[in-house]
């Protein structure tokens, strides 16, 4: 009798969930006909693992999976949940039962702190437990590298559309685990609507259908109208303070820089539906206009700060419209990283370089220096008693190039006003000499 028959009260994601390495959906790239992971799973051949991927895309269950594949023991851990006293436990328990017939599975490991993660390592360094942890973060900012380099890393990726409306259909078909009883039909579209709206989640999904199925009487019909009304109410996966949120962030800043103002927008909606903070936008939209348009367009800068204060004074919702505003300004803009470029480049000359002093005709004329010597000796040419403002003096005691104008926007004037002021300042210094 398959496990979910024992559980007619748990979740519908619970009681479908696959016992065997065949029904596991998606993972092609991992569980695919070519894949060795499937046969070292099958021997019983496998090590450490640490799976990563977003929810919903079957880590707790490929970790169950392997498990019973193998004919292994599983003891599971929450990391969420377990404190120190537990993990000591669990570790006892694996290493009796001894790593060849056990693993020792840790969801959200990278809940785990430093402590927790190194108590792991003896154990698992000995082969004396062997252990899977998942984590729906980045395992290479989130995992102790001693633990991660003892593990083979295996990323699960969100199922396609495809298959997750397969998977729902095969649900309502599914009279022992799934939702067959209720002999709901459905339109094609409406399942197709729900495999979209959970994001490649299939817990999402199974969540979305059950909720639905519910709400109907027996014999009932999915349809589009149905799952709209859900859609009304439903929330995004947006979790703000991790991956998700810099991923999204991250999403909104490169479609600017590639002039997409249709992506950035769409990036932008999903921020603002997710509830992220507009402040914090708006402070990504400032240091994108210095950046990635600089001297292209010096609006650009102008533009953020003032969609900053609008943030600040104006608040949610009407400053989404500023948000909005702003986006497709800098998304349309030229482009130039040139200030970016200069700037490290600056840096970069100080880093390797002696550091030069001040010239002493551009040293402070009205500080305590001047105790020392007199104005007229300092040498310092005026610039505005020059055409152009152009002297012929330098303002280093060796010259550098640091900036290179590009020719996007109203740099392109900036650059031809830069090779200008050069010669004058060739031809003054061939007068002096």
């Amino acid at each position: 009798m398959d496990k979910g028959e024992n559980q007619p009260s748990a979740p519908l994601a619970e009681r479908m969930r696959p016992q065997k390495l065949a029904d596991v959906r998606g993972q092609v790239h991992l569980l695919g006909k070519d894949c060795l992971l499937p046969k070292l799973i099958r021997e019983n051949r496998i090590g450490n693992l640490i799976l990563s991927g977003p929810p919903g895309t079957g880590k707790t269950t490929l970790a169950t999976v392997i498990a019973e594949e193998s004919g292994c023991k599983l003891i599971k851990l929450n990391a969420v949940t377990s404190n120190v006293a537990e993990l000591r436990e669990s570790l006892k328990l694996a290493k009796y039962y001894g790593a060849g017939k056990c693993f020792l599975f840790v969801d959200e490991i990278h809940r785990f702190n430093k402590a927790q993660q190194d108590l792991l390592l003896p154990d698992i360094e000995s082969g004396e437990a062997r252990l899977i942890g998942a984590t729906t973060h980045n395992p290479r900012y989130y995992v102790n590298d001693p633990l991660l380099s003892r593990s083979q890393l295996f990323t699960l990726k969100s199922l396609e559309v495809s298959e997750i409306e397969k998977t729902l259909i095969d649900c309502l078909q599914d009279e022992k685990r799934g939702l067959g009883l209720s002999k709901c039909s459905f339109e094609a579209k409406a399942i197709l609507q729900i495999a979209r709206l959970s994001e490649g989640d299939l817990r999402k999904a199974y969540n979305i259908l059950e909720i639905i199925v519910e709400g109907l009487s027996i014999q009932g019909i999915i349809s589009e109208d149905t799952v709209a009304l859900f859609a009304r109410e439903r929330s995004i996966r947006y979790d703000r303070d991790e991956d998700e949120h810099y991923d999204t962030a991250s999403a909104l800043i490169k479609s600017m820089r590639g002039n997409d103002p249709d992506a950035s927008l769409y990036w932008l909606a999903k921020m603002l539906v997710g509830g992220e903070d507009p402040r914090f936008i708006a402070r990504r939209l400032v240091i994108f206009a210095s950046e990635d348009i600089g001297l292209a367009d010096s609006r650009g800068l102008l533009m953020a700060d003032a969609t900053f204060r609008a943030c600040e004074t104006i608040g949610l919702p009407e400053c989404e419209l500023n948000l909005a505003h702003c986006v497709l300004f800098l998304a349309t803009s030229p482009k130039s990283n040139s200030t970016t470029l200069a700037l490290a480049a600056a840096k970069q000359a100080i880093r390797d370089q002696p550091v030069q002093s001040i010239p002493s005709n551009i040293q402070d004329r009205h500080g305590r220096n001047q105790k020392y010597r007199e104005e007229e000796e300092e040498g310092y040419l005026y610039s505005h008693n020059y055409p152009e403002n152009i002297s012929g003096q330098s303002y280093l005691e060796k010259d550098l190039s640091l900036y290179s104008p590009k020719s996007a926007g109203t740099e392109k004037s900036v650059a031809d006003r830069l090779a200008y002021w050069r010669s004058l300042k060739r031809e003054l210094n061939l007068k002096k000499n």
